[in-house]
This record gives structure tokens, C-alpha cells and sequence, in this order.
């Protein structure tokens, strides 16, 4: 397994990581619009856009993209940021994956220098979140208006 920055020529197949991931692991807690709107939302021409704003990372099993996640300044900030596109295959899932995408992220240079880091966690992956220290922004254990947790880490 090989953790390394995104590339340009990764977007489309990156983009179908993201796309069965949400088809097979977040069906289970979220309506098939939902996951609808958020494939649209991870095309791969959008994920280009983000990784300019920020930078993302694919994790490889030989030459296949078996995950990704990504980290930004928090709209703009010096001091805050935030973790994005995190997901993991789900044939993959459960064998320490995604812990190695929250610590590369956590290694990276928009996280170092945070005082704050936030994730929009979805209902799927929130405990996973936690057990990596993210607690309850303010305390609110709710899902908000997006249906997702919002989590964060304070350094």
C-alpha cells in the first residue's frame, strides 16, 4: 500500500471510489437521493477543483486507488482546517486504511499549522472520526441541515 498526493489523472478513477463507497457503505444511513447528489458532488472535475484548494491524497493497492481523503484551510483560514473526501472501498474497510489516510492528513502542512481542524463527518463514519479524536463541534451531537456530524480536533 502506497499513500501518495493526488494527480490530475487520478480524478476519474478516484471519483468511483467515492461512488461506491457512498452506493454500498452509506446506504445504510442515508436515502438514495442523497448519495445521488453527493456522486455529483465528487465528479471528478470537482475533485481537481479541491485538490487546487487544498491538497488530497490516494492511497494504492499496486496501481488500483483504494481511498482518499483530503485537507484545506477552513474557508480561507490560517488557523483552522478542514478534512474532506475521506473515503475508503469497502472491501477495504475495517483493515486500518482509513487510519493511515487520518494520519497522513494529520502530517500535512495545512494541518500543522491549525489550531483548529473540523470534519463533516456523515452518520456512516462518525464513530470512526471519533476514535480518531474528533469530538462534537460545541457539543452538538445532531446531524446538521446536510445530514452530517460536525466534528473537531483542537491542537
Amino acid at each position: 500500500m502506497e499513500i501518495r498526493r493526488f494527480q490530475l489523472e487520478d480524478a476519474i478513477e478516484t471519483s468511483g471510489v467515492i461512488a461506491k463507497t457512498l452506493k454500498v457503505s452509506n446506504s445504510k444511513d442515508y436515502s438514495k437521493e442523497y448519495i445521488e447528489a453527493n456522486i455529483v458532488s465528487h465528479s471528478a472535475e470537482i475533485l481537481i477543483e479541491r485538490a487546487k484548494e487544498g491538497h488530497m491524497y490516494v492511497v494504492c493497492d499496486d496501481s488500483q486507488i483504494i481511498g482518499c481523503g483530503a485537507i484545506a484551510g477552513y474557508w480561507g483560514s490560517t488557523t483552522e482546517s478542514i478534512l474532506l473526501t475521506i473515503f475508503v472501498l469497502p472491501e477495504y474497510q475495517g483493515k486500518g486504511i482509513g487510519s493511515k489516510i487520518i494520519e497522513t492528513l494529520e502530517q500535512d502542512e495545512y494541518f500543522l499549522r491549525a489550531k483548529r481542524i473540523e470534519i463533516p463527518a456523515s452518520i456512516t463514519a462518525v464513530e470512526f472520526y471519533r476514535k480518531m479524536g474528533y469530538d462534537y463541534k460545541n457539543g452538538v451531537d445532531i446531524v446538521d441541515d446536510e445530514q452530517v456530524y460536525r466534528l473537531e480536533k483542537f491542537r
